[in-house]
């Protein structure tokens, strides 16, 4: 289990009708093998998250990941975010850019032991999780969220995954969750956080696609150089100093036992950043707003990481 503490047996099961981990690795083996086309030996793992899963495979070229989930009403949405993937690696973006199936296809819909399955075949990158100490490594991560805002930027990109973009401004939205979602565990980061709210100015960009889930179980390294992007399932409309301030609060997060992000890796990931797009002005005054926003939304009901304390 990737988060959750739920027996993966049980949960392998009940959620897709596998009855066991050599049942997953027997239909997996012969989906590459009809769908796509590629030899398959066995499975190594699987990890299950929610509605979703991914496989672990080895064969004579080395190896490959198949991820698929049950939640149908987002079929539409993982199809449009498989092609961006494949969209994106033609961009030069390093992403594991999916296999074509035998017909030409990036995703497919499969039937499973309990119902029907959105399954990808993906190549396996390899690399070290993002190490927050390291600063080039951070640097490095900065540089390439601007590479991806870049690519993501391209008008094609939007009109091929559609998803809603927000219908209130960030600001109203801001100050939206202050009155009604402000849980109210650290009054005085509230008090800053409506006063900053109040003294900045319009933002000036265009809400654009962006990556919505940047941080360092995403971010594959291998010698302080970022060698993967990972998980574009999230991707969103938004503003793209919005998903910086989310990735600033994030960056540090892998899958369990959350922590905030150190000061220092904040403002290395900026800089980096920075170094392929800078902030505008307005971009730059409404940074630190927001990323004092997402810190305290983070803030969990058992803060033994220190959340409120970073801020």
């Amino acid at each position: 289990m990737l988060w959750e503490s739920v027996e993966p047996n049980v949960a392998l099961e009940e959620r897709f009708g596998f009855e066991s981990f050599a049942a997953v690795s027997d239909w997996v083996s012969k989906a590459l093998a009809q769908v796509w086309g590629i030899p398959a030996s066995h499975c190594t793992r699987v990890v299950i998250s929610g509605d979703n899963a991914i496989a672990w495979v080895q064969n004579d070229s080395g190896g490959l990941v198949v991820k698929w989930s049950r939640a149908a009403a987002l079929f539409p949405k993982l199809e449009a975010a498989t092609q961006l993937l494949h969209a994106l690696d033609e961009y030069g973006i390093p992403v594991a850019a999916p296999f074509a199936t035998v017909d030409g296809r990036h995703r497919v819909s499969l039937d499973g032991p309990a119902g029907g399955l959105s399954v990808t075949a993906l190549p396996e990158l390899t690399g070290a999780w993002l190490d927050i100490g390291d600063r080039s490594a951070v640097l490095a991560a900065g540089a390439a969220l601007a590479e991806v805002h870049r690519a993501l930027g391209d008008s094609q990109y939007e009109l091929s995954l559609s998803p809603t973009p927000h219908a209130r401004g960030l600001a109203e939205r801001v100050d939206s969750w202050l009155a009604e979602g402000d849980r109210g565990l650290v009054p005085e980061a509230s008090r800053r956080l409506a006063d900053s709210l109040a003294q900045l100015p319009d933002l000036d960009d265009k809400p654009q696609l962006v990556h919505n889930d940047f941080r360092a179980a995403n971010i594959l390294t291998r010698g302080s150089r970022v060698v993967g992007v990972l998980d574009f399932d999230e991707v969103t409309i938004e503003h793209r100093v919005h998903d910086l301030a989310q990735a600033s609060v994030y960056l540090g997060t892998l899958f369990r036992n959350w922590g905030p992000t150190p000061a220092p890796a904040r403002q290395a990931l900026r800089a980096g950043y920075e170094s392929v797009r800078p902030l505008t002005r307005a971009e730059a005054q409404w940074l630190d707003t927001l990323v004092l926003w997402h810190g305290i939304r983070a803030i969990p009901s058992d803060d033994k990481a220190g959340w409120a304390a970073a801020l």
